[in-house]
């Protein structure tokens, strides 16, 4: 598998940014859980119309998108608990900073792929910066042991799907497929499963302030749902062209464009050590282009 370029390394910035864009609106929210059904629904909204113009993925994809998907309940799961018992800026840095390096770790064994020196101290870094960037208050870290647990399990499956994931679209790509439709399909069926899940949980009583919230959310929550196409289909697409440790590592820079926007939109603090975490991410991109 060839390194990783600057085009490519490009385009997985600019999906990270995307990512960024769509959780601050589920930060902006009053009801994450919610939301980020929300989110996940109208993105299959937006997706299906495309992948009747796309055409339908390969056979050879169609186990890793049924295993993804029940992948993705847990992921639905855990970040609502992640959230639900700790700040976005406790979980949200943990969830995606730790999952890059288990994707490393796991790449070996499940890909064939074993990140080189130079890889392996890019990822590191960025998972450094990932946590120095994003948790607001480090020191009270240990003090939240529920959302920790929900996090580190959040961590582990996004690196679980990203392994099946990014193995899926190779064989839709090697099967003569193209990356969009494997990406197009697995976001209509994914747009079910979690928002059944949160509008089950909110029983009969609760329909009546759902559908409120829907009704003024649906607009923001359909560009959430676009970004969150474009976000994951770019990073599938760069793992069929890149290994797919350096793809996971570079994507989960959206914790610092996730904290620019909030330092630009919000007027929120930066600080030394969101500067320090910078040049570590920055670090860590460098190294990755140069594995």
């Amino acid at each position: 598998m060839p390194g990783l370029s600057w085009p490519i390394a490009a385009a997985v910035l600019f999906g990270a940014l995307l990512h960024a864009g769509w959780n601050a609106l589920v930060k902006s929210g009053s009801d994450k859980s919610l939301d980020t059904a929300l989110v996940h629904a109208m993105g299959a909204v937006v997706a299906l119309p495309l992948l009747v113009w796309t055409g339908l993925p390969q056979p050879a994809g169609l186990p890793f998108i049924a295993a993804s998907l029940v992948i993705h309940v847990g992921y639905y799961i855990t970040l609502a608990g992640a959230y639900r018992h700790g700040d976005l800026g406790l979980t949200y840095p943990i969830m995606r900073g730790s999952a890059p390096l288990l994707v490393a770790l796991g790449s070996a064994p499940f890909l064939g792929e074993a990140p080189s020196a130079a890889a392996w101290a890019g990822v590191l870094a960025i998972t450094l910066g990932v946590a120095l960037v994003g948790l607001a208050h480090p020191g009270e870290t240990l003090h939240h042991r529920r959302a920790l647990g929900f996090a580190f399990a959040n961590a582990t499956i996004i690196a679980i799907y990203t392994l099946v994931d990014g193995q899926g679209v190779r064989r839709e790509v090697e099967a003569g497929g193209q990356a969009m439709r494997y990406v197009l399909l697995l976001f209509v069926l994914d747009g079910l499963p979690y928002p059944l899940l949160v509008a089950w949980q909110r029983g009969r009583a609760g329909r009546p302030a759902l559908l409120a919230h829907v009704q003024r959310r649906w607009a923001l929550a359909t560009l959430g749902g676009a970004a969150s196409i474009g976000s994951y289909g770019i990073a599938l697409w760069a793992m069929t062209r890149a290994p797919v440790a350096s793809v996971a590592a570079l994507r989960e820079t959206s914790v610092l464009f996730a904290t620019l926007l909030g330092t630009w939109l919000l007027k929120e603090r930066f600080g030394g050590r969101r500067l320090l975490g910078t040049v570590v991410i920055v670090a860590g991109v460098i190294g990755l282009r140069l594995s």
